[in-house]
């Protein structure tokens, strides 16, 4: 296990092993508490040394533990691994974001901000891995980009997003090819190659009752692209498909995207995601050393003019 993994693996600790490391940790200090309490002045030496020593440690340990596990990261801060290539280039697998578990308790999300949530069950790939036992509840957590807010109508045309009818100003999004086997190192499309790109269509839809993503071409809709619960193998029901109207994305519900988007499995595959399951907003990264530094969250409005200057950081 590399440190990377290592702090991963700290940070992700669950609270029964961290209550069991408390515990421990007490039995220690109360086995000890009478001989350092009782041993005379002139006789604290040696043995005396190592164990008031040792208590002492013990004790600023529990301390920490107590508040770092049951306090700062339940409701404050807690660090994240990206683990996909969804958010290239604003984000590198691997990197090691900070994350702010408390600003969305009294402000809303806001579009554009990097937000990390649970996903519902129609996103996870490996069921034998995201899953708990019981097969029903979602055990990760994913990192988009935040697109549609509630009431929004949210469509895409050949790639490109639109708000309310609206163009969605962009500039983080980027189409990559990956360059290694194992889909962690991204190369950015330029020029001919991004047009080439195949770019589909997308819509909230109401169909057969559900509110479901809808990934469309002229020729098929969701035949591919979306999680198995919404796809539609009959080419008898594409047309009918299509010609829903777009809907509005409910109240308390949100819709994600990664910024890398033709390698990005996200709320255009599986839908929107509730309120209740948003962890809190990247804020930083602060691994690896040379990527060190904030994270920008775009406030993406309407599309601004043609000459409209692009942020420094994403030139």
């Amino acid at each position: 296990m590399n440190t990377q993994e290592l702090v991963d693996h700290v940070a992700r600790t669950p609270l029964s092993q961290i209550l069991v490391f408390a515990v421990v940790l007490s039995i220690f200090r109360i086995a000890t508490f009478k001989f350092i309490r009782d041993t005379a002045a002139h006789r604290r030496e040696g043995t005396w040394k190592v164990l008031n020593g040792i208590s002492e440690l013990f004790d600023a340990l529990i301390y920490a533990a107590v508040f770092i596990f049951m306090v700062i990261r339940p409701y404050a801060f807690q660090t994240f691994q990206i683990p996909t290539g969804s958010l290239v280039p604003t984000c590198m697998v691997g990197d090691f974001i900070g994350l702010n578990k408390a600003i969305y308790r009294y402000s809303d999300p806001k579009r554009g901000d990097i937000v990390v949530f649970r996903p519902p069950i129609e996103a996870v790939i490996d069921k034998s891995k995201e899953l708990e036992a019981d097969g029903k509840t979602v055990k990760v957590d994913f990192v988009k980009r935040l697109i549609g807010l509630p009431g929004d109508t949210v469509t895409m045309t050949q790639g490109n997003v639109f708000i309310n009818g609206k163009p969605l100003w962009e500039p983080y999004k980027q189409y990559t090819t990956a360059t290694n086997p194992e889909q962690t190192l991204f190369r950015i499309l330029t020029g001919a190659e991004r047009d080439a790109e195949s770019k589909s269509n997308w819509k909230l839809v109401r169909y057969k009752g559900e509110l479901i993503p809808l990934n469309y071409t002229e020729f098929d809709a969701n035949k591919t692209g979306v999680a198995e619960r919404f796809r539609i193998d009959d080419p008898n029901e594409w047309p009918t498909a299509r010609a829903l109207p777009a809907e509005k994305i409910p109240d308390g519900y949100y819709l994600f995207m990664g910024d890398n988007r033709n390698h990005s499995f996200d709320g255009r595959g599986w839908g929107l995601v509730p309120k209740a399951s948003i962890v809190g907003r990247a804020e930083f990264i602060w691994l690896p050393l040379p990527r060190i530094g904030k994270i920008h969250h775009v406030d993406n409005g309407e599309k601004p003019a043609p000459n409209a200057e692009i942020p420094e950081f994403l030139r």
